[in-house]
């Protein structure tokens, strides 16, 4: 196959190459030319544009060898998944209506194309002032299994991602605008994703975990559609959409062997736990409508105002079925049970608000006042019916229960900020944000879950910036924000925090240009049960060259950054509080130089990434690429990458692959 394809890409260039015209003459050629030549007589030139330039733009294809994976190939496919096969790497391209009929322009993009993880095409069609419509289309293989992770049986030498997927997701997004120029534009638009798989997730049962594989599918249609009015002062746009959404997973295992032990094999009662065979299956299917309106305003040149709303009411109705046999024990009854038949059936309602205004005002030419507000509140309510029939030593026992639960969120933020021109080369800011809301759940009755959670929040944030310009081609900009919090709804959300960032950019010639970053970011929550800190700081430098006589440029950065963390959990089996501590710094260098000599473009570089730490980790990616010019518009490329990975701590996670990559390229 890789042979008839290189062959093939070789006879479909062979045509090109014959067709392609010579260069024309640069202007000071040209004009030579004619002055040697006598006075000749006018011609009328044709209104219509040249056949030729009807389309333009460039496409490249090519074939990609992969050489073996040296190390694991599931973290190679989690981490990059690039296979070999003949490839469009990329298209770009524009078709032209001379005549504009039924079009004026149709604008085309396309890249990796042939078994990559990422694809994606674009398509505009658009005739001035009628319509214009656009298509984004992508494929992502998204595949994630490495060993080492929520894998409770690694201190056992068992190598089981209990949380993996191995699936293939479309995203389609389709628009029509009628009209767009006008003061009343109507649009559709129509948007679905989907996906499809397999992996590995857990049954749980009341004293033991068990992984089992499972097949997923899932899809959501959304419909909309509105109107834009736009006038010379304001712009509204109204819409209506609704969406559907279903999701299927099902498991099925049996074995004739040993059964599956799962993640505890202490024995319990006197019973060791193991799942000899599982049929689990469960559906969601659910559906909304909304109502969107936006709205921008300047009714005079000192105030622009603006406002977003938006409603929105899902339903859900979920359908649940489980069917297992083994050895388990119900530990709430001390009850031991060889089989289950567990069904569910439940249904949610979930009215979601959400709502934005802003305004800008001028009120002198150096001052700008933003004040801005925004909600966002959800009321969900939901029940669900169950019933749980147990079989034991001959007996069965059947537990059944109805449940009423309800959520409830409410989250505010305003912000005023006002940016003030002291010089022309000094510019500063300074605001204040305020962020409030609460948050309750129930579950009636509680089945040994906390029956009600009320939760709030209060957070009041400084901010500040300064932009100082001291000559020319120096700029410096510097940004500062605390924040101080009375509630958050979870351990991790920023409390008691600041934050600070520094960047600066310095044209040292015409041809040198240097760049630098800075951010740190410390958080704490000390209240009981979180006793939670986080560090967070990166600094990085960058360079490009780019002289403007030499057919050479190089560009380069050096980051590093350090992450340091540290929060209470509760150890499961235990019941004892300890501390999980998380460390680590990092390094990452990333240059690419090129250089062209006559036909011949050659590129180099590629990027280097190492941590030390928690999960020391080297990550490298070196690249070469060489592009030979043929013609005017064909060029034959060739490209090799290597990736690289290792861990100190998890050396059976490292993997190292070399991919070359060769085509053509046409462009006209």
């Amino acid at each position: 196959m890789r042979t008839l394809f290189s062959f093939a890409t070789i006879a479909f260039a062979l045509p090109l190459l014959a067709q392609t015209p010579a260069p024309a003459p640069t202007p000071k050629e040209a004009t030579k030319e004619v002055a040697k030549e006598a006075p000749a007589p006018i011609v009328a030139v044709s209104p219509l544009p040249s056949s030729e330039n009807w389309v333009t733009g460039s496409f490249e294809v090519g074939e990609r060898f992969r050489s073996a994976v040296g190390g694991s190939l599931q973290t190679y496919r989690s981490v990059v998944d690039l296979n070999s096969g003949p490839k469009l790497i990329g298209a770009d391209f524009t078709i032209l209506d001379p005549k504009r009929r039924l079009f004026d322009r149709i604008r085309v993009r396309a890249h990796n194309w042939g078994d990559d993880p990422y694809e994606g095409v674009h398509l505009l069609v658009e005739k001035q002032k009628v319509y214009e419509f656009n298509m984004d289309f992508r494929k992502v293989a998204y595949f994630n299994n490495l060993p080492s992770f929520a894998d409770p049986l690694l201190n056992k030498g068992i190598r089981v991602d209990e949380q993996s997927f191995d699936t293939r997701r479309t995203l389609g997004s389709f628009s029509l605008d009628v009209l767009p120029s006008a003061m009343i534009s109507p649009y559709i638009a129509y948007d679905r994703d989907s996906s499809h798989g397999t992996g590995v997730s857990v049954l749980w049962t009341n004293s033991d975990e068990f992984a089992v594989p499972n097949t997923m599918r899932d899809s959501t249609d959304l419909y909309r559609g509105g109107i834009h009015f736009t006038r010379e002062k304001f712009h509204v746009t109204l819409e209506e959409g609704g969406s559907t959404f279903r999701n299927d997973q099902n498991t099925f295992t049996a074995t004739s062997l040993a059964p599956n032990p799962g993640n505890n094999s202490s024995p319990i009662l006197g019973q060791t736990q193991g799942l000899s065979s599982l049929l689990q299956d469960y559906g969601v299917r659910g559906n909304s409508t909304y109502s969107k309106a936006i709205v921008t305003a300047t009714p005079f040149q000192w105030i622009d105002i603006f406002g977003h709303f938006l409603f929105s009411e899902p339903k859900n109705h979920v359908n649940y079925f489980q069917n297992d046999a083994g050895s388990f024990v119900l530990l709430s009854q001390a009850l031991l049970y060889n089989s289950e038949l567990y069904l569910v059936t439940a249904a949610a309602n979930m009215p979601h608000t959400s709502a934005d205004v802003g305004v800008e005002i001028r009120p002198v030419s150096k001052l700008r006042i933003l004040e801005s507000w925004m909600t966002d509140r959800t009321h969900n309510s939901g029940s669900a019916s169950q019933s749980d029939t147990l079989l034991g030593g001959g007996i069965s026992t059947f537990i059944g229960a109805q449940l009423a639960s309800s959520l409830a969120a409410n989250y505010n933020r305003s912000e005023t900020t006002a940016i003030y021109e002291l010089k022309p080369n000094l510019t500063v800011r300074a605001g204040y944000r305020y962020i409030w809301g609460n948050g309750s759940d129930a579950v009636v009755p509680a089945e040994g879950l906390l029956g009600v959670h009320q939760e709030s929040i209060g957070t009041h944030v400084g901010l500040g910036a300064v932009t100082w310009k001291p000559i020319q081609k120096l700029s410096l900009t510097g940004e500062f924000e605390a924040g101080s919090s009375t509630g958050a709804y979870f351990r991790t959300s920023l409390y008691d925090y600041r934050k600070v960032r520094a960047m600066g950019r310095y044209q040292l010639r015409d041809t040198i240009h240097l760049s630098g970053d800075f951010m740190i970011l410390s958080n704490s929550n000390p209240n009981a049960g979180a006793d939670y800190k986080y560090l967070n700081h990166q600094e990085s430098v960058s360079v490009m060259w780019n002289p403007a006589k030499k057919k050479v440029d190089f560009q380069g950065s050096y980051e590093h950054c350090g992450y340091h963390s540290r929060i209470g959990y509760l150890i499961p089996n235990l019941y004892v509080t300890t501390d999980s501590i998380y460390n680590e710094n990092c390094h990452t260098v990333t240059g690419l130089a090129r250089t062209t000599y006559k036909q011949l473009e050659v590129s180099a570089g590629g990027s280097v990434a190492l941590s030390s730490g928690s999960r020391p980790t080297s990550y490298y990616q070196p690249m070469a690429r060489a592009s030979l010019k043929l013609t005017k518009s064909v060029s034959l490329f060739g490209e090799w990458r290597y990736y690289g990975l290792g861990e100190a701590f998890y050396m059976y996670e490292s993997f190292r692959v070399h991919l070359f990559t060769t085509g053509l390229r046409y462009s006209r």
